[in-house]
């Protein structure tokens, strides 16, 4: 493409506009039908960062959106979450199936000072890549979208004083429903899942098979990468399946190799300390006693 430049849409009017849609009726949140859209843009690929929340259901989408470095199909239908300051690129068919769905956009400001601006953050799936966006069955689709259009009848009532309190708690039990709907996928991908984990368990071994004297402990972002899925889908995967974070399966797999080291070889404490990549010694102590209730010379000695 040429000329290309990013777009910035900083409020739900800016939104309607580039999407071809009549002035919102409320001016912080917005229920769209993808039906009705129409990109006033000329581009065939554009790019942009919004400072809004969307969350929607998209089928057949006009085009291919793009989220960080991987790139979401909508074309079998899913839900996506996108949070504010977030780059995304869309390349533009004209020619696609028209797309169907629904898109609830609204800004930060809509949700301030309320209980929702300080748990937004907890729901993980705004960071998701395309391998982790949520796949909905026909009653659950159905289910989110009633509370998408219960939102629309909301504001499209007149605003009060009530207005904001209920839209934000049909946002709540949306963002809950959708939490649930991840737990499940996570639950009926066990075979996925469990493949993931072979692969940590993989990433791991070789990682401390490795030389790791200056590389330190793998960081739960080095796994995530490794296994290119993002950090926060590990770490929920992780607790889902296994009950512990990813940063506690690294540190089982330290101490794993430690206690080997300590019952196969004549090194040293600090030696072994530095082999797997502690720069001193009373540190990979410390936390060899916290996850073991013994000191490593105290294990030692019990193969003596």
């Amino acid at each position: 493409m040429t000329n290309r430049k990013l777009y910035t849409i900083d409020t739900i009017s800016e939104f309607h506009r580039i999407s071809g849609l009549p002035k919102p009726q409320h001016p912080l949140i917005s229920l769209v039908d993808y039906s009705l859209v129409e990109y006033q843009i000329e581009e065939s690929e554009i790019s942009w960062v919004q400072d809004l929340y969307f969350m929607g259901f998209k089928r057949d989408i006009q085009g291919k959106f793009h989220y960080g470095q991987s790139q979401y199909d909508f074309d079998e239908g899913l839900m996506c979450f996108i949070a504010p300051r977030q780059v995304v690129k869309m390349v533009i068919s004209k020619y696609e199936t028209k797309p169907s769905g629904y898109l609830l956009a609204f800004h930060p400001d809509f949700i301030w000072n309320t209980p929702l601006a300080k748990t937004i953050n907890n729901y993980k799936f705004f960071g998701y890549d395309v391998n982790e966006a949520l796949f909905l069955s026909e009653k659950e689709e159905e289910t989110l979208i009633g509370l998408f259009k219960g939102i629309e009848k909301e504001y499209q009532s007149g605003i009060d004083q009530f207005t904001q309190n209920i839209i934000i708690s049909q946002i709540e039990v949306i963002l809950t429903y959708c939490e649930r709907f991840y737990q499940r996928q996570f639950i009926t991908r066990k075979k996925t899942n469990h493949q993931v984990l072979d692969k940590l368990e993989t990433v791991l071994e070789d990682y401390f098979n490795d030389n790791m004297i200056d590389k330190g402990l793998p960081t739960a972002n080095y796994i995530a990468e490794q296994l290119n899925i993002s950090t926060n889908y590990l770490g929920s995967l992780l607790k889902q399946l296994t009950g512990q974070t990813t940063q506690q399966h690294i540190h089982e797999k330290l101490i794993e190799k430690a206690k080997e080291k300590l019952s196969t070889t004549e090194l040293s404490i600090s030696e072994i300390a530095y082999e797997l990549g502690f720069e001193h010694s009373q540190s990979f102590s410390k936390l060899f006693k916290a996850k073991t209730d013994i000191s490593p010379l105290e294990f030692r000695k019990s193969f003596n």
